[in-house]
């Protein structure tokens, strides 16, 4: 399945639809590096700051990682939004339907993964989970500050 984009208008709250980006995914692990690269290019189009941009690439990977991982989901939707001057929305949306909660775990020294969110936390000014409007799944949501 090839990705495809999602019209701005009815996800994000911004102001103009050119200050947002949207991408459906598979939720397949390769999907992950095609949502870097998305995100990576739009930032690199908006003129944001390298370190922001670097951190937004590294939230959106650890965001989509984990909706690939630990949810039942088929698709997932990965975005973000210029909601205001200097904050960027991420959001990742998944199709999981069970009524799970989201995992959290405390990764151990030798462990290879479990250490997403706490990745989240260390970067995002704000962050959260919510029910998805769009998929009834997780929205799972985080803001970086330029």
């Amino acid at each position: 399945m090839s990705p495809h984009a999602t019209s701005p208008r009815d996800l994000l709250d911004v102001d103009a639809p050119d200050r947002a980006h949207w991408i459906e995914l598979p939720s397949h692990r390769s999907s992950v590096r095609v949502a870097r690269r998305s995100v990576r290019a739009r930032l690199g189009e908006w003129g944001l700051s390298r370190e922001l941009c670097e951190d937004a690439v590294l939230l959106v990977s650890e965001l989509a990682t984990n909706a690939v991982i630990h949810t039942l989901s088929v698709r997932i939707l990965c975005g973000m939004g210029l909601v205001a001057d200097g904050c960027l929305r991420l959001e990742v949306h998944d199709h999981d339907y069970s009524g799970r909660g989201l995992p959290r775990r405390e990764a151990g020294p030798d462990d290879e993964g479990g250490r997403g969110l706490l990745l989240v936390e260390q970067l995002a000014e704000s962050w959260g989970v919510d029910r998805s409007r769009l998929t009834s799944g997780h929205a799972v949501w985080a803001t970086l500050t330029a």
